[in-house]
């Protein structure tokens, strides 16, 4: 089912897992895709920040997007799109469309500085790959340096009727999402999914601000299923004493570029999610320091979720 606005819950953002000498691994794909499945997850999003885009051929990015796709077996699959031109983010999106995707997702370049900038980027974005593909802008002034208000927002998602999703990454950022709602409230902006990103180092209020819930890469993404699903059926306080039990290892994990990398898949590699914690060069590797003090963290956290302590 292509992607709308009703989407919600926990699309984890997937690592792309490497083997040591760089080569995908498609049997870790496979086995991260049941994991989600069955932790709960309603969706999952690939070749985003986290995965290693960058590091992609053309034809690699589009045979691990439709070995994810096909793998999930009708749960949505969201497709990183962004390209430096629109003939490159035109090839991918409506490959991926063709193989199963639900939608993509598009990241501003960092050249764009004006409202008016902006919104004719994703203008233009949305008709290059097509006005029957859904896309989600990715709100990531942190990474991209490009700052989007939320009256920019909704101007795009009234010029595009293909927009339907919203990946909030904005830090801080709970005023944008009661804005935004805000404008669905008064009738000025149509419905949107709102899912938010930054590891989830806020979801535990965002959502009680309007979120539909998250679009991250934290090594624990069961957690993030249950916070959201506990915060839906009014157990608060469960909620935030869950969320909390995690806080420390998420605000390490959090950690800009390859390090933060770095600590996900050692964690995801501990969990017997994926079965290496390689990246592909360039990339960066755990110290024997950092592996004992994110050790430490999985020991802390245990003491309130077993999950942490069933390590391979």
């Amino acid at each position: 089912m292509p992607l709308d606005h009703t989407a919600r819950g926990v699309y984890p953002i997937a690592p792309t897992p490497f083997h040591a000498d760089g080569r995908v691994d498609f049997d870790s794909i496979d086995g991260m895709t049941d994991f989600y499945r069955e932790v709960g997850s309603t969706g999952m999003t690939v070749l985003g920040v986290m995965g290693e885009a960058p590091k992609l051929d053309q034809a690699e990015a589009l045979e691990i997007a439709t070995r994810f796709i096909r793998r999930a077996e009708g749960l949505p699959v969201i497709v990183g799109v962004s390209a430096p031109g629109f003939a490159a983010m035109r090839g991918l999106a409506r490959a991926a469309m063709n193989k199963g995707a639900a939608g993509v997702m598009i990241a501003p370049p960092n050249t764009l500085r004006t409202d008016d900038q902006i919104t004719t980027y994703y203008r233009q974005a949305a008709e290059a790959i097509g006005e029957d593909v859904p896309f989600v802008i990715q709100d990531f002034p942190q990474t991209f340096s490009v700052v989007m208000t939320p009256a920019v927002i909704r101007r795009i998602v009234q010029e595009n009727p293909s927009c339907v999703m919203l990946k909030h990454e904005d830090w801080p950022g709970l005023e944008k999402i009661s804005t935004l709602r805000g404008f669905q409230a008064d009738g000025s902006m149509r419905p949107i999914s709102i899912l938010c990103g930054n590891g989830g180092l806020f979801l535990d209020f965002e959502v009680e601000r309007g979120a539909d819930g998250a679009m991250t890469g934290y090594a624990f993404p069961d957690m993030l299923c249950d916070v959201v699903r506990l915060q839906a059926e009014g157990q608060r306080d469960a909620a935030h004493d869950l969320f909390d039990a995690h806080l420390p290892l998420l605000r390490y994990e959090q950690q800009q570029g390859p390090t933060g990398l770095a600590v996900r898949k050692y964690v995801m590699a501990r969990r017997g999610i994926i079965a290496s914690d390689a990246q592909r060069k360039p990339g960066a590797a755990l110290t024997a320091k950092a592996k004992s003090e994110v050790e430490y963290l999985l020991s802390r956290v245990a003491r309130k979720d077993p999950r942490a302590g069933r390590l391979r």
